[in-house]
């Protein structure tokens, strides 16, 4: 198990670099980098030109970049904002978690409990009205379902007075104001999750319930709804639950649709203004950062399936 971990860490770094050094290359090369940098205040260019060594060959500047990384810790200056990319991300990413959290925990019981009743009620009406609605919200864009829970809720039905979420608003103070104004993006959210967690944990289920060991258990006196959820379930859980322990980098990464509809100032909003002013180091620093955690994310997630199933052995399929 060491000696798998050590391996994949290695190969996480490799993967990382190959990737982010791609990013960097394909970045310099737009037609538009330099004029991005010119439009800056003189005194962020000169630094910039010094730190990052512009001018020089692409590899020398590569490792400029990855160096001042390691000494300092900074993923670089943003151009637009002039401060330092790793101290935007870190004022950005508490946002997107607070919007993200609870789709994400009430998302877990909701489409895991939708999907086990869509399970043992197969091909009835139950089933039939659960999978309609999960096929209807997996296949709606999340930016429609956010408008048009905009326009109605909010200028035909007018129960809430805004359409956008209010960071700024003291909870202590008003702490109605502010909760009400984040019901509609954690509504689109959550319909999402709930979506997806439903449709997988209904067929994984469902393939479950036809194994034979399933039939063992029902001629050991075990009930329909024992045997799903003392067996059957735990197996169907094996494709499922690193999942959900993926989703933590759903959490800090943010949504880029949502939080541009409702006007959100977390880290998807501010990687889009990235783009949209040419701020190519924020680019860097996000792709960085985000790549090498997602990177992480999946390690931890392989790891996950040997304490779920404790047949399956790191690196060498079941035992």
């Amino acid at each position: 198990m060491r000696r798998y971990i050590l391996q994949r860490i290695a190969l996480i770094f490799v993967t990382a670099t190959i990737i982010i050094f791609l990013v960097f290359v394909f970045i310099k090369m737009l037609p538009n980098y330099h004029q991005a940098v010119l439009g800056v205040d003189p005194e962020t260019r000169l630094l910039l030109e010094e730190r990052e060594g512009y001018g020089k060959p692409i590899l020398e500047q590569f490792w400029l970049w990855f160096k001042n990384i390691v000494e300092t810790g900074s993923l670089g200056m943003s151009l637009k904002k002039s401060r330092d990319v790793s101290a935007i991300l870190m004022d950005r990413i508490p946002v997107s978690m607070k919007l993200n959290i609870t789709p994400y925990l009430l998302g877990i019981p909701i489409g895991i409990g939708l999907g086990i009743l869509a399970a043992l009620k197969k091909n009835k009406l139950t089933d039939h009205f659960v999978s309609t609605g999960v096929i209807i919200f997996i296949s709606v864009p999340s930016f429609v379902v956010g408008t048009m829970l905009q326009y109605y809720v909010v200028y035909v039905w007018k129960w809430l007075d805004t359409p956008f979420v209010l960071p700024t608003v003291d909870f202590v103070v008003d702490y109605w104001r502010g909760i009400t104004s984040y019901i509609m993006p954690v509504t689109v959210l959550l319909i999402g999750q709930v979506a997806g967690l439903t449709r997988i944990t209904r067929a994984e289920l469902t393939e479950v319930l036809t194994s034979e060991f399933m039939l063992l258990c029902r001629t050991k006196g075990l009930t329909r709804g024992q045997a799903t959820l003392r067996h059957g379930l735990r197996n169907a859980m094996v494709p499922i639950a690193p999942g959900l322990i993926g989703g933590f980098i759903y959490i800090m990464a943010g949504s880029l649709i949502i939080e541009r509809i409702f006007r959100v100032p977390g880290v998807g909003s501010v990687y889009l203004e990235a783009f949209q002013n040419f701020d190519y180091p924020m680019i860097m620093g996000y792709l960085m950062f985000f790549t090498v955690l997602g990177l992480f994310t999946v390690l931890i997630v392989d790891l996950s399936y040997g304490l779920i199933d404790p047949r399956i052995r790191m690196g060498g399929g079941k035992r």
